[in-house]
Order: structure tokens, then sequence, then C-alpha cells
């Protein structure tokens, strides 16, 4: 029988694939963060008050669009869906576990965790993996939650 909601063979090309994609998305984004906190240092560093820069206010905007683009290309791709399913909460979530390591382990691992988190959201877009993707990403958000507020 031949479904149009038939799972295909090949899972973890399509998962690897979004950890490459997460690993890379969180990666410039850590390396954008620190260059608009840069930028914004140099620039505000003869006031003494309240000061803001046109980046500080746009980085959160730019790189939730960039991610976005990026995912929906990248998940078209790959043959990922649904991807209504799975790309809000990669970006609504993702900035939980990488905070928890960029702080406390620099931008090479907020890398490897957005590739984690990523492919483990891709994964439970599938049936059959769905309890094990859905499980082991609720457990990387808790971690990530224990270490931020501990």
């Amino acid at each position: 029988m031949n479904s149009p909601y038939a799972e295909p063979q090949p899972v973890v090309p399509r998962v690897s694939g979004a950890a490459v994609t997460g690993a890379v998305l969180a990666c410039g984004a850590c390396r954008f963060f620190a260059r608009v906190k840069h930028h914004s240092e140099q620039a505000c560093a003869t006031t003494d008050g309240f000061c803001f820069t046109w980046w500080d206010l746009t980085v959160i905007p730019l790189t939730f669009t960039t991610a976005l683009i990026t995912l929906l290309a990248v998940y078209k791709r790959l043959g990922i869906r649904p991807r209504l399913a799975v790309i809000p909460p990669t970006l609504v979530l993702a900035p939980i576990p990488l905070a928890a390591t960029q702080t406390n382990a620099g931008w090479w691992a907020a890398a490897l965790t957005g590739g984690a988190w990523a492919s483990l959201l891709a994964l439970a877009a599938w049936s059959r993996y769905r309890l094990l993707g859905l499980s082991a990403a609720a457990a990387l958000l808790l971690a990530s939650l224990v270490v931020l507020y501990r």
C-alpha cells in the first residue's frame, strides 16, 4: 500500500542534515551576538547613561528570520515533514539550550548543542521515532534549565 504519509526508510541522513544545519545556525548566531555585543560596547564606551545601537534592536529579529528561512529551505530539501510541527519548537525553544552551553562552555559547545537540538526535533517528525526524539529533546531542555538556574 502506497500511502502519501509513508515514512521514508533513510532517516539517518535527514537527521544528520538537520544536525549540521542546527550546528551551523547555532555557531553563526553565537558569533553574530558576540559581534553585536562588541560593536555595542565600542559605540557606547563614551556614554555614561543608557545606550543602545541599531544592531541591538535588530539582532534577535535578524537571527530568527535567518534561522527560519534556512530551516525552511534545508528541511524542504531534506524532506523533513511536517515542517510546521518541527520548525517552530526548534526556533522558539532553541535559545535556552544554546544560552546554557554558551555561558558555560563557549561557542563550540553551543554549536554541538544546536546540532543535537535540531536533530532531536527533526527525529520527532517520524512517528516511529517521535517518542525518542521528544524525550531526548525534553531531557536536553530540562538539563539546560538546570544549568541556567542552579
